[in-house]
């Protein structure tokens, strides 16, 4: 029989739907193919269209391992044909066996199919029937090279493969029911994804090791179709070395006749990627063919398998799947007769539990308070300053009375951490807002060690502690330090608290800030977009944390000189904390020096100048010359004289906050100050072209 180039020689195969025919092509250039035909009398407009299917899903891939199509046509009768590459080849697993290949060659072959099968995945194809008879192995320069063929039941994943519609009837089973994957045996193919192709390369991978499949094909098909269904679905087989060590005489593969060897080859690694390509649950399944293929290459190379053994809490559930009826009998028994008992007894102990937080609670607040009132509030009082370890300072400042303070706390609480903790808490946080950063870290740095020794490294008052001294961290510009308190704090508050807690959300923008600083853009942004968006929904949009977030985003835009953003979130936060704050507020005034900083980069100095006269103002009355808040306004406010060549008064105003800085005592937030202004008197005398006071400013700036 001739069929256009092609005279037909000999019939080499037959399937459900098509003879497969051993085939001459004369034309354009001479050579043997195989030819597929749709059988005479089936050509329905089902298989038709399954035919189609296996054409057009072999058309589409191009890889050695898988069979070539070469041509596609009908014969004179109408019947649909497709020519392709002849493989002389045998079963995959025939040609091991015969070669007597050892593992490694046997893994090594069927790493080529697999390379195959990711190949169709990525065209989209999913074969749906992959067994040895479709994997065939032929010889290329002396080496195996396994082929991949009849992608007849092929399913397209991403595209139809025909202009034919095709159902798959309803109670067929669709495959091989050796190779056949459980979402297969449930016999609803509406979801079938590559993962059925893992399972089948797992039956063939636990073939070629064992020399057995996992299911003996004659016992398997004996059963009844519901029987097959729920053996695939429900029934596990044994891993590739307990089959190999349990089976009596019989077809079973061996090294030299001792299975012992085969065993411990097989045992561990083997036997748990084996069987998790097995996996009936396929969300546990290997999750893609080129997963399946690295943990073999794993194994191959001496490394890690992610592969691993089922635990027992998940054979104690596949357990009770099985046996429903029986256990949830028992198990409702069971349930009655301790319910009463366990509620009792949870009630009781929730009880307790309530009760003993309220009083360590109300412990810690008398503690704290009594601290507070008898050794920081009463130094302002003559009696407590005529102490004999106390001298008499009719001017106490905060600061001194909260030095003092701090120093009597060590050793005081040695039996009660907790309470240690909170107090430094307190007094770190009295630091940060006189400024005071480096003072402040040493508090927080003993609070976390307190509280991690009491409570626990991922307590809800650990996590606060980490986050604090974080951010004193970050304000040192100790980036390294606090970059990791807080990803530690953020990554635990996830877990412990929920994303939608309020101390997560602070640490997602304290780690953002600290980026923001570090000149990490890329990986501040997400951060303040995802913590202003938690923020406003949980907090509302004129809660404190969600103001001060939206302005240091807007100021990490400014960084960026993307004013047509920054400005917009600027706006928006003084507009907030006027109404709610007032217009002397400190927060107000951080967000005013933001807006003029802003303004002097657009060079809208008209509407900077009034914002930086009010912040600087504000700052030296209220918060006094040494504040750090008060030392940066000065050189921003300078800053803003130079960009409009008035440098005279730029001067000046660099004169004043230097001497603010040096009356500072020392340590690394004056060492950062002082750095701070230095450059600001580069940049000054640079664009006055005083290039000799410029050259020594920039000297002694140099770290």
């Amino acid at each position: 029989m001739v069929i256009g180039p092609y005279r037909l020689l000999q019939r080499v195969g037959e399937g459900g739907m098509g003879e497969v025919w051993l085939a001459e092509q004369s034309a354009p250039v001479r050579r043997q193919v195989a030819v597929k035909i749709v059988k005479a009398g089936m050509d329905t407009a089902h298989v038709v269209a399954r035919f189609e299917a296996e054409r057009q899903a072999l058309a589409l891939m191009d890889h050695p391992a898988i069979a070539k199509v070469f041509d596609a046509g009908a014969t004179p009768e109408g019947r649909p044909y497709f020519a392709m590459e002849y493989v002389r080849g045998e079963m995959i697993t025939q040609y091991c066996s015969r070669h007597r290949l050892s593992t490694v060659d046997r893994l090594a072959v069927f790493l080529q199919a697999c390379d195959g099968v990711q190949h169709a995945h990525q065209k989209g194809i999913i074969h749906r029937d992959l067994k040895p008879s479709n994997i065939l192995v032929t010889l290329l320069d002396g080496r195996p090279v396994p082929k991949i063929i009849d992608f007849g039941l092929a399913k397209a994943m991403a595209q139809p493969l025909t202009e034919h519609t095709l159902y798959t009837e309803l109670g067929a089973l669709i495959g091989t029911p050796e190779y056949m994957s459980p979402e297969q045996a449930e016999m609803s193919v509406l979801d079938i994804d590559t993962r059925t192709d893992v399972y089948a390369l797992g039956v063939v991978l636990y073939e070629l090791l064992t020399g057995t499949l996992p299911f003996e094909s004659k016992s398997l098909r004996e059963k009844g179709l519901d029987e097959i269904r729920r053996t695939i679905r429900e029934v596990d087989p044994p891993r590739p070395s307990t089959r190999i060590s349990n089976t009596g005489p019989g077809p079973t593969r061996s090294i030299d006749g001792d299975r012992r060897v085969l065993v411990r080859e097989l045992r561990g690694d083997l036997d748990w990627i084996t069987m998790r390509a097995l996996e009936k649950d396929r969300a546990r399944r290997f999750g893609s063919v080129a997963d399946l293929a690295a943990d073999v290459r794993r194994h191959l190379d001496n490394l890690p398998v992610t592969a691993s053994p089922p635990s027992t809490l998940y054979r104690t559930r596949k357990f009770v799947r099985r046996h429903r009826i029986g256990v949830g009998v028992t198990t409702t028994i069971a349930i009655l007769l301790i319910a009463f008992a366990v509620t009792t007894a949870t009630q009781a102990r929730r009880i307790a539990i309530e009760r003993d937080r309220a009083n360590q609670e109300a412990e810690v607040a008398r503690a704290v308070n009594d601290f507070l009132r008898n050794d920081l509030l009463a130094q302002a009082s003559a009696n407590t300053q005529a102490r004999p370890d106390t001298r008499p300072d009719p001017n106490l400042t905060v600061r001194t009375a909260l030095d003092r303070a701090a120093g009597r706390v060590a050793g005081r609480f040695e039996k009660q951490p907790i309470i240690e903790a909170s107090i430094r808490f307190t007094i770190g946080h009295t630091y940060v807002d006189l400024g005071l950063y480096p003072e402040a870290a040493e508090q927080f740095q003993r609070a976390v060690e307190l509280r991690r020794g009491a409570l626990g490294e991922n307590h809800r008052d650990t996590l606060m502690a980490m986050n604090d001294l974080g951010d004193a961290y970050s304000n040192l510009r100790k980036f390294k330090e606090a970059e990791s308190f807080l990803t530690h704090a953020l990554d635990a508050s996830r877990r412990v608290v929920g994303e939608e807690d309020p101390l997560t959300m602070n640490v997602l923008n304290n780690l953002a800030l600290v980026y923001s600083r570090e000149g990490k853009p890329e990986q501040a942004e997400p951060l303040y977009i995802r913590s202003l968006e938690l923020m406003r929904r949980v907090l509302g949009k004129e809660h404190l944390d969600t103001v001060t977030t939206l302005n240091n985003l807007g100021m990490l835009y400014v960084r960026q000189r993307r004013q047509a953003e920054a400005e917009p979130r600027l706006v928006e936060a003084l507009s907030i904390w006027r109404r709610v704050l007032g217009e002397e507020h400190p927060y107000t005034m951080t967000v005013k020096n933001n807006l003029a900083m802003l303004y002097d980069n657009m060079g809208a100095y008209a509407k900077a100048d009034p914002l930086h006269r009010e912040v600087s103002e504000f700052n030296m009355r209220v918060l006094g010359p040494a504040h750090t808040n008060t030392i940066l306004s000065l050189g921003n406010l300078a800053n803003h004289y130079r960009l409009q060549s008035k440098y005279a008064e730029a001067e000046a105003l660099l004169a004043t906050a230097m001497s603010s800085v040096q009356k500072l005592p020392e340590g690394r937030n004056r060492d950062s100050l002082v750095q701070t202004i230095e450059n600001r008197f580069v940049e000054l005398y640079s664009s006055w072209g005083k290039t000799e006071q410029a050259a020594k400013w920039k000297k002694r700036a140099a770290p």
